[in-house]
């Protein structure tokens, strides 16, 4: 049973579910935590995560297969992202089997707005961790929440998997040493004001460069960056302030394994476009978005069309989402099947 959804007409946008899951940290250790049918927080005024960002979150999605089961996307990965994000905002540990056990029970409980095989629609799910508890002074919180919620989506951008223009910002994403590697709010609410400059301008989302030098790419709005060089090299940006996507990494072994692409973490040049002959952003919610163009102050660089999807691009996306949806064999490991 599904529900009565327009599934082929989704956005990416919030539709409240059934239930969620939430546990609490108090006294050094999590609870076994919950699902409530309540989608409203109750926290302290003074939560750290309102005043000084102590908070992450992941994305993750699940996928309706060709049999009515469904699939759950390398959670694995999410649950180290997580654990890293945590780490470096001093939040505590969340065990892998809690993390995938949480995400298992919401998928479960919210069965019916997992969309029908062939609609390209997805369950999309939000774990995050947040810092609460009585608090005023600029230190780690006393008491925490883990929370997963889901939400059926469309694709992250409108045209789906059609071309898209950027263009370069002059703003940074994070600093360098700063927290662009972990999954943390502060980053995106930095980027709000440049996304919204690019799409005043037409354009999908701005390019980030990396902060130090203001000479090569790092990510594409919130997603990764890869392109295709002339000789058929699958690359994608390398630094130690860019998130790493798990999407990102997932087509960096199916371009190299399963295309037979030579492909590697590099530099991006922003002067030196004319070497790739395909571009996209990728990553859980944009899936892949290919790049039509990007402007670089008064310059517009197109990559193979800005109206038709690359030969290589379209293979890799067919590629992931075959595996995705259970079409394709995965990599050994990739796939949990929600029981």
């Amino acid at each position: 049973m599904s529900k009565d959804i327009d599934w082929s007409n989704l956005g990416f946008s919030y539709i409240k579910t059934d239930k969620r899951y939430i546990s609490y940290w108090k006294d050094g250790e999590w609870d076994e935590g919950t699902l409530t049918e309540d989608n409203t927080l109750h926290i302290s005024e003074g939560s750290t995560a309102l005043h000084y960002g102590q908070q992450c979150f992941e994305g993750l999605k699940a996928y309706r297969c060709k049999d009515g089961s469904i699939n759950l996307f390398r959670p694995d990965r999410n649950a180290a992202r997580i654990q890293k994000s945590c780490e470096r905002l001093l939040m505590p540990h969340i065990p892998t089997e809690k993390f995938i056990d949480a995400v298992m029970q919401v998928v479960r409980a919210n069965e019916e707005f997992v969309p029908p095989y062939g609609t390209g629609a997805t369950l999309y799910l939000r774990p995050f961790v947040i810092g609460v508890g009585d608090n005023i002074g600029v230190h780690a919180a006393p008491e925490y929440i883990f929370s997963v919620f889901c939400s059926p989506v469309g694709p992250y951008f409108k045209g789906g998997m059609a071309p898209t223009n950027f263009i370069v910002s002059d703003f940074d994403r994070a600093a360098p040493n700063g927290t662009g590697a972990a999954k943390v709010g502060g980053n995106y609410a930095a980027s709000l004001l440049p996304g919204q400059a690019a799409k005043e301008r037409n354009f999908g989302d701005c390019i980030y460069l990396d902060p130090a030098t203001h000479t090569k790419i790092e990510e594409v709005g919130s997603a990764n960056f890869f392109g295709i060089t002339n000789d058929d090299k699958f690359i994608t940006p390398y630094s130690p302030s860019i998130l790493p996507s798990i999407t990102k990494y997932s087509l960096l072994y199916l371009a190299e394994h399963r295309l037979g692409l030579k492909a590697e973490e590099g530099d991006v040049y922003i002067d030196k476009l004319d070497e790739f002959k395909e571009a996209g952003a990728c990553g859980t919610a944009a899936v892949i978005t290919p790049i039509g163009g990007i402007q670089t102050k008064d310059d517009f660089h197109v990559f193979h069309s800005e109206t038709e999807v690359g030969p290589v691009t379209k293979r890799l996306f067919d590629e992931l989402c075959g595996i995705q949806f259970g079409d394709i064999e995965a990599p050994e490991g990739w796939i949990y099947k929600v029981k």
